[in-house]
């Protein structure tokens, strides 16, 4: 008499999972479930739910390099919860983060290595993870959200989550304050243009990474004019008080591999009237190749997740999408 009567009470339980355990690997799983059980009837919603999957992690070439191809991960198999039996990652570290610099671990995996604290603070290193605990295998950290078909840490310099922090500055294109412009920097490593963002130093307030990234990258102070800096400075201490979270959390991000990723806090910071970084000249610092003030709207494409980040900002705003 109710021949679905199974797939509703699945869809339940997927919802009872979400909201008590957050975790979206076990939502993956269960609509794969409930999918199977259907013959295949629930493919739609499959689909839909694979859009939220990390996809930029899982490009077929690494970025800044020219041979290291990922093990090929279909949507169906980057939840850890699926069996994947034939799974065998490329093992990559970039050389330059081999190398040691003081942004970088060590390599957990070699004899006698140093104790790293996952999960906490150590030290002055915030390796905590705003999905919550990850889990350790094998000494090396898991990507909460799945496999990514590459292990090791690719370019990222620490093991487990990398912190960043996004500064998302915005103004009104022009006085009928419909379209929202926000500042973005064309990145030198893969010509793509993105929020003028960067990595928060260890034991460094992300409040002051937002504004340091933002003058270094968006505004070049390294050499601006003495005059010229201190208006600067002043102006961006005005926008820079107070700002609105968009997001705090895991990024799909290109760099991404299973045992390393980027998470980030986007910050938006309005320029209502237009009368404080609104009316600086921007000028691009060594990490971009381009600055402009770029209008926010649906064929706007960006790095990583910021599509998603100023997607949220215009809605917030009420401006045009």
């Amino acid at each position: 008499m109710y021949p679905y009567l199974p797939v509703y009470i699945g869809l339940a339980v997927i919802v009872v999972a979400v909201v008590l355990q957050n975790k979206y690997q076990i939502l993956q799983f269960l609509i794969f479930q409930v999918n199977d059980f259907m013959g295949g009837k629930g493919s739609k919603a499959a689909v839909n739910m694979n859009k939220k999957l990390h996809e930029k992690a899982r490009c077929a070439i690494y970025p800044r390099t020219k041979d290291i191809k990922r093990f090929v991960v279909p949507d169906s198999k980057v939840s850890w919860t699926v069996p994947f039996p034939e799974y065998k990652p490329v093992d990559f570290t970039s050389e330059g983060v081999k190398a040691g610099p003081v942004w970088a671990d060590k390599d957990i995996r070699e004899p006698n290595a140093p104790v790293i604290k996952f999960n906490c603070i150590d030290g002055v290193i915030n390796r905590t993870s705003f999905t919550g605990k990850y889990e350790i295998v094998n000494k090396c950290p898991r990507n909460p959200e799945g496999r990514t078909g590459l292990c090791g840490r690719g370019s990222l310099g620490r093991w487990g989550p990398n912190h960043a922090a996004d500064p998302i500055v915005t103004r009104w294109k022009n006085s009928e304050k419909k379209i929202l412009q926000f500042v973005a920097v064309q990145r030198k490593d893969n010509g793509e243009w993105a929020i003028p963002g960067g990595m928060v130093d260890a034991g460094e307030v992300v409040s002051v990474t937002l504004r340091r990234e933002f003058g270094e990258e968006a505004l070049n102070t390294f050499e601006a004019p003495p005059e010229e800096k201190v208006h600067i400075e002043k102006s961006l201490d005005k926008l820079f008080h107070s700002g609105t979270e968009v997001y705090k959390g895991y990024v799909d991000d290109p760099r991404n591999t299973d045992n390393a990723w980027m998470e980030t806090v986007a910050m938006n910071f309005h320029d209502e009237n237009g009368d404080s970084v609104g009316l600086f000249k921007l000028n691009a610092g060594d990490d971009a190749m381009g600055v402009q003030w770029m209008d926010i709207t649906r064929q706007t494409k960006l790095y990583a997740s910021h599509e998603d980040f100023i997607k949220t900002v215009a809605q917030r705003h009420k401006a045009t999408w």
